[in-house]
C-alpha cells in the first residue's frame, strides 16, 4: 500500500493516532508554563485570607481595648493587646465622649511582611461606660 491509501484508510476507519509528530510534548510545555502561575494564585489567595483573619483579630482586640480604656482599665487593655499575635502597636485617642483605639501590626504572611504591609483596626467606645 502506498502512503496515500494508508492515510485515507486511517481517516475512514479512525484507527490512526490523530496527533501529529509536531504536537508531541505540547501538553508538558503547557503544564510547565501554567503550574507556576497557578501556584502563585494559590499563594496570593492564602495570603489574602491570612491577612483578613489577622485584621479580624485586631478588630476584636481593638473593640475590647476601647471598652476597657473607657472604663478606666488601661493596664488590662495593654495586657490584652500584648496577647494579640504579631506584636500589635496600640494608640488610644480619648475625647470628651469617645475613647478610640487603633491597633496595627505587620502582616504575618511570608513575603508580605517584607513588603511593609500592615494590618490595622480601629474601634471606639463611649467614655466613662460601665
Amino acid at each position: 500500500m502506498n502512503a496515500r491509501r494508508v492515510a485515507r484508510l486511517c481517516r475512514v476507519v479512525r484507527l490512526c493516532p490523530t496527533a501529529r509528530l509536531g504536537d508531541r510534548g505540547s501538553v508538558a510545555a503547557e503544564f510547565a508554563v501554567t503550574l507556576p502561575a497557578a501556584l502563585l494564585l494559590i499563594l496570593i489567595g492564602i495570603g489574602a485570607v491570612s491577612a483578613g483573619a489577622q485584621t479580624a483579630r485586631l478588630q476584636g482586640a481593638a473593640a475590647d481595648a476601647a471598652r476597657l480604656i473607657a472604663r478606666g482599665e488601661v493596664q488590662l487593655a495593654e495586657s490584652l493587646v500584648g496577647r494579640v499575635p504579631g506584636a500589635a502597636a496600640m494608640r488610644a485617642d480619648e475625647g470628651d465622649r469617645l475613647v478610640c483605639v487603633t491597633l496595627s501590626a505587620p502582616v504575618a504572611v511570608p513575603g508580605l511582611a517584607a513588603a511593609g504591609f500592615d494590618a490595622s483596626a480601629r474601634a471606639c467606645a463611649a467614655a466613662g461606660g460601665g
